[in-house]
Order: C-alpha cells, then structure tokens, then sequence
C-alpha cells in the first residue's frame, strides 16, 4: 500500500469512467449527494466511452434512445434509434450543462486500489502515462462505471493463411481513420449487433459486401423514428412527452422479453415471420436467420428501417453462413470449398470482457478474485467495502440499470452519514453460488469470462433480476440494511 505521506488528494467518492454511466454518477452525485467532494478519472482524452472509442461507419443505438439516454435529460431529436455521433453529442451536453465536464480528470488510468480497514478508505494508484509519475489518491467509496469489456483489446481468433491475404483486415473496435471502401469487396466475418449494423453502412459505397457467419442470429426491424412517440411529445412537450415515451419503451421491451423466456416458440415464430415478409424468400430465412438457440439466449440484433433486408434485396450485400477454411490471397475460402473474393476483411468478432477495467483490488493487502465473489443487488461485490460497479442489462438499455445503481449508491451513502457508519460491505456468507452469468446471455463473450465475472446467489439480493421494474422496487425502495449490506465503523481487524 502507498503510505499516506504519498497521497495528494482526498475525495469522498472517486468515479472511474466517464462513458454513459459515468455522467450519470456524476449527475446523481450532484444532485442527491451535493455535500460530496468527487471526482471522475477517465483513462482516455475525452468523454464518451464506447460512444466516443467506436467509430466504424454506420455506429448507432442498438435499442431505443429513450432508454438509453437518461431519466433527467431529454432527447431532443426525434430518432429513436440515434447515430453514435450524435449520443456523444448528447452526452457532451449532459456533462456541460451540469460543469461534470470540470471534475473529469482525463488521462487517468486507475491501475490499482487498496482498502485499509483502519481508516475505512481506499487508497488509488493512478497512471497518468509514461512521462509522469504514479499519482496516488484516497477515498471513501469507490464508484466504477467502467463497462464490461476491454477498450484497448478486442475478441480477435487468428485465422489460417493471414498472411497471405494482399488486403486490409480491420477490426471495428479499431477502425482505421479514411479506410476507403468505394467499390471494393468487402466480408465482413460476425453476426451480431456491429456486423449487422456495419454491412449496409458499408454496400452504400462498396461494390459488395458480404456477411459471413458461423450461424444465425435473430434480427429485428424497428422504424429508426417512431411517429406516435414524437406526435404524443408534440402534445405533451418537455419530460412529461419524454416520460411517457421512456415508458412505452420500457413496457414495450420488458414485455417481448418475458414473452420470449416464457414462449420462446411462439416469439422465434412472430420474428422469422417479420423477416420472410421483409425478405420474401423463405429459403434465406432459412439458411440465413433462424438460429439454433431460443430467443433472447443472446442479444437481439436491431434493423432499423429495415436496412440489412434492404440491402441484401437489391443485391449490394450477400449472406454466407458456414465456417472459414482459411484467407488466401484474394478473399477466404469456406470448409464447403466456397471462395469469397475480398480486398477488405472485417474482422466483427466481438468484445473481450474485462470487468472494471482489469483494476487490481486488495482488502487489507489480501488480493480480491473477483470469480470467487458474488454480485450483491447486481452492482455491489462481497466481501468488498465500499465499492460499487454501475453494471447495466443485456436484455434492455445499459442506462437504465446503471442509473438504479447510481441512485442506490446515493442512498448508501447517505445512509451511512445519518448513521455514522461509515463502511458498508456485502456478507455473502451462507449464500450459495449458482452457475449462471451475471449477464444472463450464452453470447460467445460472455462464456469465454465466465470464470473471471462474480457470481450470482442463489437467493435475493443475491441474483441479478434482468427486470426493470423489479430492480427499481429493489435498488430504490428496498431496505438498506437487510442482513447482507453491512454497515459498520472502521476497524483495525478488517470487514
């Protein structure tokens, strides 16, 4: 531990990340805490997070900006599904309005942080680059908003025969500045989200571009602007309109989903049907869209318009599903003897999940393994003092999880002023562990960190809800000190 001599700075919270959870902690701070010092580290030179770090062609919401954007600041654009451009712009405004631009301290990356029971504070090291030196700094509750994958690292198998292939492969978590895709063949190799959104985005300006996947996915069109919502926020402008749009889509989603845990059958029926009548051919949708899991085992691509259907009827994109034999000079060849000509490969391959931003935490210099731990109320972590993760849903908006957790820590810790407590730490002691994911998905990402995510109780609040509603009477209205939230003043002996 760095001695206290070394410490430069105190602060009663220390936010880590200044994506979209980020702002909102900072908000929430503000306005539900204002008597807090705080302060957000934020390892990259601007805000934004994902919304700033991803720049591939075509990037937007894959859900509705009503629920992803937050509960106090309303969308002014009338997009429900909104580009990647102008969320950032969003969230620019948010941290401008409300000066959280002021408390953002970029370029720092937290590298580790150590709890000391004694004086019931963590104490951080911050890396600020190779030209200066480790800074070091305390708090009392440490606040990560963070996200759940690798920034600087991305999921990216190698293939046989790279190396013999004369074009460009790029990833998009990397997209490279002025990549220029007129009339060129393009593969792009994945069938989630950013490949879904990447091919039409790209067959308006390549000569072709085909998608090719290992299996199918599930997809779904959504209109990109929702008229009945922007005629109901004509008539009811400000947040009383913006209200009552959030709320039709958080109904909306909570229902399809439930629909589809309870009648998987039925829903993968109504979602192959949409796409038939989208498509008009019912051996693509055979082939190309019916995947092999039920729905909502892994996310959900959105289509907004309707655009991939689009661009795969007029022929500027095409659909491969089989496995990669190995590149060659020109393209890939399939394990079926297929040759796909390409002078760009996409490499969609997905995330590398890296929970808080791969920080080394230590209780009372014990190192914490955070696959032995379990979740508490899905944000908080046992045995850890003092801590939050601002973890949002896989199976609807990020935002609205982590804003729930960014009000539950709010009510922590005012609860620990009024009560002179000034420790709080999940007890996890005579919970058992269950096998399934803090993320409740079977995506490939998710399985390949399984054994380094904590892990779900088998009873409350020790398992994840994966349910708006439900969370809200948890992490809002439930009690706080319900016989596993432990509150308690500074000891020498350790929580």
């Amino acid at each position: 531990m760095i001695e206290e001599a070394g410490v430069v700075e105190h602060l009663d919270v220390l936010v880590v990340g200044a994506g979209l959870s980020g702002i909102a902690a900072a908000h929430h701070l503000l306005a539900e805490c204002p008597g807090k010092s705080f302060a957000i580290l934020e390892s990259r030179a601007a805000i934004g997070g994902t919304w700033d770090l991803f720049r591939y062609p075509g990037v937007r919401s894959d859900s509705d900006i009503y629920t992803l954007g937050y509960s106090f600041k309303p969308w002014a654009g009338k997009e429900t599904i909104a580009d990647g451009d102008a969320i950032l712009d969003y969230m620019k405004d948010v941290a401008r309005a409300e000066g959280i631009d002021r408390r953002i301290r970029f370029g720092h990356r937290l590298a580790s942080a150590s709890w000391d029971s004694s004086t019931a504070r963590w104490t951080v090291q911050v890396d600020r680059g190779e030209s200066l030196p480790i800074l070091a700094l305390t708090c009392n509750f440490l606040f990560l908003c963070t996200g759940y994958y690798s920034y600087s690292e991305a999921h990216r198998p190698e293939f046989p025969g790279e190396s013999d292939f004369g074009g460009s492969v790029v990833h998009p978590q990397f997209w490279p500045v002025g990549l220029d895709c007129r009339g060129k063949h393009i593969v792009v190799i994945g069938s989630g989200a950013t490949a879904v959104t990447l091919v039409p985005a790209l067959a308006a300006e390549a000569a072709r571009v085909t998608m090719l996947q290992r299996s199918p996915s599930y997809v779904f069109d959504r209109p990109r602007v929702d008229r009945v919502v922007n005629a109901l926020r004509t008539l009811l402008p400000g947040m009383a309109g913006y209200r009552l749009a959030r709320l039709k889509f958080m109904v909306r989603d909570l229902v399809m989903y439930q629909l589809a845990v309870r009648l998987p059958a039925l829903v993968k029926r109504v979602m192959l049907f949409r796409v038939r009548g989208a498509l008009g051919s019912a051996t693509q949708v055979a082939e190309h869209f019916t995947p092999r899991y039920p729905p909502w085992s892994q996310r959900v691509c959105l289509v907004p318009d309707g655009d991939l259907f689009a661009s795969l009827r007029t022929g500027k994109s095409v659909m491969e599903t089989g496995t990669i034999d190995r590149f060659t000079a020109t393209g890939i060849r399939l394990h079926s003897g297929k040759e796909l000509p390409a002078d760009i490969i996409v490499t969609a391959t997905g995330l590398k999940m890296e929970v808080m931003s791969g920080v080394a935490l230590s209780v009372d210099g014990v190192p914490v393994q955070l696959g032995d731990t379990l979740v508490y109320k899905g944000c908080m972590i046992s045995g850890v003092p003092n801590l939050a993760l601002a973890f949002g849903y896989a199976n609807a908006s990020w935002t609205l999880k982590s804003e729930l957790v960014c009000r539950h820590v709010c009510r922590v810790l005012k609860h620990m002023d009024r009560t002179g407590n000034p420790v709080c730490v999940p007890d996890a002691r005579g919970v058992r562990a269950t096998t399934d994911p803090l993320l409740q998905l079977s995506s490939n990402y998710i399985a390949r960190a399984l054994v380094y995510l904590p892990k779900q109780g088998d009873r409350l609040p020790w398992k994840a809800l994966h349910n708006y509603a439900l969370d809200t009477l948890l992490l809002r209205f439930g009690r706080l000190d319900d016989g596993s939230l432990m509150f308690s003043k500074p000891t020498s002996k350790g929580p």
